[in-house]
């Protein structure tokens, strides 16, 4: 479990820059950087209002990764104690990115 921090203001399960969907997945199986990751679990915000599978946004949260060169991703978990992800604007879970993330 990971202190979160999201700065991708328009994703529905975003409430003051934490999630509120329970866990989410970062993807990147191949990447060598942080803008090779993305929050696959990133829902474009609609209407104004976030949509929450948790009663309250959570500052702590399970992350699955599938950035296996990741030096905080361990047997597909994330060990990180903080995590940033990054994509304000974002449209497209291909528009975010974990911030957190440092190649082996």
């Amino acid at each position: 479990m990971a202190e979160l921090c999201c700065s991708v203001e328009n994703c529905t399960y975003n409430n003051q820059c934490y999630c509120c969907k329970g866990d989410i997945c970062v993807g990147g199986e191949r990447a060598h950087r942080d803008e090779d990751t993305c929050c696959e679990s990133f829902v474009q915000r609609r209407d104004g209002a976030y949509t929450s599978s948790l009663e309250h946004p959570s500052r702590i949260i399970s992350i699955d990764c599938e950035a296996t060169d990741c030096v905080h991703n361990e047997d597909y978990k994330c060990t990180a104690e903080h995590v940033d992800i990054k994509g304000c604007g974002a449209c497209d879970c291909r528009e975010t990115a974990c911030g957190t993330f440092r190649e082996r």
